[in-house]
């Protein structure tokens, strides 16, 4: 019996010394830790759109007074806006609510919608965006509707003349 409990004691001892090194090799000397990189201007360069955004707010807080200007109003805003337009009626109330919430006055909203449908349909050839007229529009809601030419520009044949 006395042999057994040393048997199992030695090994015991044994297991504990394997473990004990393998978790001391394990444990080396600490990594330093890395300093935080500094804010530079080359994630703005990464992402031109991100600071076009940005630039966009910022323009908006300049030039409109009151909550209509302030910056959560002017991002939400323009997101019911553009929600709306492309008849996304659900995810724009979900965002109203929100738009409520902060304290922004709900008739820029409607006067801003109001703007937009006033300009027509954007046209997919030109160079002009929905988020760019929809920009426009929540600085200046009464801005004036995009004219129409009234006559088409005359065509001419091979002949030379002119077919209207």
């Amino acid at each position: 019996m006395t042999s057994l409990r040393q048997f199992f004691a030695m090994l015991c001892t044994a297991t504990f010394c394997l473990t004990a090194t393998a978790a001391f090799a394990q444990s080396g000397k600490p990594a330093e830790p890395t300093p935080p990189k500094a804010a530079t201007a080359e994630p703005a360069a990464k992402d031109p759109a991100g600071q076009k955004k940005i630039d966009e707010i910022a323009e908006a807080t300049r030039s409109l007074t009151g909550p209509a200007g302030n910056p959560e109003c002017v991002w939400l805003g323009r997101r019911v806006v553009n929600l709306l337009w492309r008849d996304d009626l659900d995810t724009a109330f979900r965002h109203l609510d929100l738009y409520d919430r902060f304290g922004c006055p709900g008739a820029h909203i409607q006067a801003t919608f109001r703007c937009l449908v006033r300009q027509g349909n954007i046209d997919p050839k030109a160079q002009e965006t929905l988020n760019g007229r929809v920009h426009a529009c929540w600085l200046n809601p009464g801005l004036e509707p995009i004219a129409a030419d009234a006559s088409p520009a005359p065509v001419t044949t091979s002949g030379g003349t002119a077919k209207p």
